[in-house]
């Protein structure tokens, strides 16, 4: 039997749907999937009882997929199958994101637990290489990109993040704890490369009332926000978007991902396209991505460095 442990967005749905057998689904506590069933919730706290209770039930493999965010631990909610756990996790905690991971794959696996990776239940996530949009990267595109690539890697060596925007050779924004997102979101902004009437409240969500502050500093002004805020007029416009796994990131569990959604995100940032490590990035919906990136005219390059 196979469990799938879900968090947020689609990427659970795709995984359970992809299924012969359906999965055993448990999700971490204030992190259900959105469109698929689940039959446990459990704690970080009680970890040690959740692995021996998928044990006692058979469960073989373990897939983790969706979104997460490191939750905090409560000591007093500490049970006693999890209590020999805690040192090792307090350690990995402090080491980072991926020490963290690791020994949480390696508590299942001591307990003779598999852990698969989702493109392994679902290859067609990973695209091969090469430009499946019609719109390809010209040569300034390229010359970003392997910028790019070599700021991810130094970041990723850091356990800082998976992502970075790179304009006409110049780092314009790295990815942190805040996610890919709130990177494309944040350029989105400052550059307001769209009329602020069509910026929506989610681009400009991490600014308490985004929207109508960019609105009326427009109506009242008159001043684009980009001079506003001193932005040079080389990068205004255009750059890549860039994503890869960390260093030595074991590939079983936070692959990087993009989709449809990335696709809005960078077009509202004014980017020329999105590059993705072939091999090593998901594309959730490769249909909807590939169609929402040739209707804006960007493009999505698969790239085997």
């Amino acid at each position: 039997m196979l469990a799938l442990i879900a968090g947020g967005g689609a990427l659970p749905g795709l995984v359970y749907r992809a299924l012969e057998t359906p999965p055993y689904v448990a999700a971490l506590e204030g992190f259900p999937p959105t469109d698929i069933p689940h039959h446990e919730t459990f704690r970080i706290e009680t970890l040690g009882s959740f692995i021996k209770g998928l044990v006692e039930r058979g469960v073989a493999r373990v897939c983790l997929a969706g979104a997460v965010e490191r939750p905090p631990l409560d000591p007093s909610r500490v049970d006693a199958a999890t209590m020999p756990l805690v040192p090792r996790m307090m350690a990995a905690l402090q080491e980072g994101d991926d020490a963290a991971l690791r020994v949480l794959l390696s508590f299942f696996e001591e307990a003779g637990i598999e852990v698969v990776a989702a493109h392994e239940i679902v290859p067609d996530l990973l695209l091969t290489p090469g430009v499946p949009t019609a719109e390809q990267p010209d040569d300034a595109a390229r010359k970003d990109a392997v910028r790019a690539r070599e700021v991810v890697a130094a970041m990723g060596a850091a356990d800082v993040g998976q992502a970075c925007i790179v304009c006409k050779g110049q780092v314009i924004a790295v990815e942190t704890v805040m996610g890919t997102d709130w990177m494309v979101n944040a350029v989105a902004f400052f550059r307001a490369v769209e009329p602020y009437t069509a910026m929506t409240n989610t681009t400009l969500r991490f600014v308490p009332g985004g929207a109508a502050f960019a609105k009326a500093f427009s109506d009242k002004t008159g001043i684009p926000l980009a001079d506003a805020m001193g932005i040079p007029e080389p990068i205004r416009r255009g750059g890549v978007l860039f994503k890869a796994p960390k260093p030595g990131q074991d590939m079983r569990v936070d692959v990087p991902t993009i989709g449809p959604e990335t696709v809005k995100a960078a077009v509202a940032a004014g980017l020329d396209g999105i590059v993705i490590e072939a091999g090593h990035v998901m594309v959730i919906d490769r249909d909807a991505t590939i169609s929402a990136a040739d209707k804006a005219g960007v493009f999505l390059w698969v790239w085997q460095p």
